[in-house]
């Protein structure tokens, strides 16, 4: 009897697990395809920041975006980082409609814990990521955004990573969408090289051509910020 259920659930094992290898290819066949929503409404969007370049390069980014197409928007920075929201906030203030009507805000701002700090011994660096990555969890399904908006701070890794997560097991499609830095002129970042090996990038940009002959999934459209 005990040998006839442990034969059940080996079965049932393999079962789950060849169903979740399935889902995660049938999860990266679909990375890559064009935007679906099922309504032509706004979209929920998770805009990423990051210390330093990362942040201008994202507001400029931000200047030409379809801010009644992305709504509302969360922005999320990493804990120690005051700065980068304090810039997301001046933006969103300063927000005006096609009539120079002042628009409704509909912005959110939050903070996530780092995975690792500058200068933090790798050692150290596995109990914090656990810890992001945990705390990024909690944000993704507080969130549950249809899209998402990164362009290289570390902070986006365990973001994105939970977001094709989520995808995989069915709770929230996020569309990721990777803008590498322009600084990134010959090589990607180490959070750029992550989402493009791993295929959790969804639409990945680039902003030379040496990048995109050398990441041919990646889309060269010229200087974006």
């Amino acid at each position: 009897m005990e040998k006839g259920n442990g034969e059940v659930a080996i079965t049932f094992a393999i079962i789950s697990l060849t169903l979740m290898l399935f889902r995660v290819l049938y999860v990266i066949y679909r990375s890559g395809k064009p935007l679906r929503t099922e309504a032509p409404g706004a979209l929920s969007t998770l805009i990423i920041l990051g210390s330093g370049g990362h942040t201008a390069e994202m507001i400029n980014l931000l200047l030409v975006l379809q801010k009644e197409r992305f709504s509302p928007r969360f922005y999320i920075a990493a804990a120690t980082d005051n700065m980068s929201l304090q810039k997301a906030r001046t933006l969103e203030n300063n927000l005006v409609d096609e009539n120079g009507v002042k628009e409704v805000q509909t912005a959110r701002f939050m903070q996530i814990y780092r995975s690792r700090e500058v200068g933090q011994s790798y050692f150290t660096s596995v109990w914090t990521t656990l810890v992001a990555m945990a705390h990024a969890l909690w944000l993704m399904t507080k969130i549950r955004p249809q899209v998402i908006l990164c362009n290289g701070p570390g902070t986006c890794v365990p973001l994105c990573a939970i977001a094709f997560f989520l995808k995989v097991v069915g709770v929230r499609w996020s569309s990721v969408f990777y803008v590498e830095s322009i600084a990134r002129v010959r090589r990607l970042s180490l959070s750029g090289l992550l989402l493009y090996k791993l295929k959790i990038a969804d639409q990945f940009f680039v902003q030379w051509p040496q990048l995109q002959r050398q990441y041919p999934r990646a889309h060269y459209v010229g200087c974006l910020m």
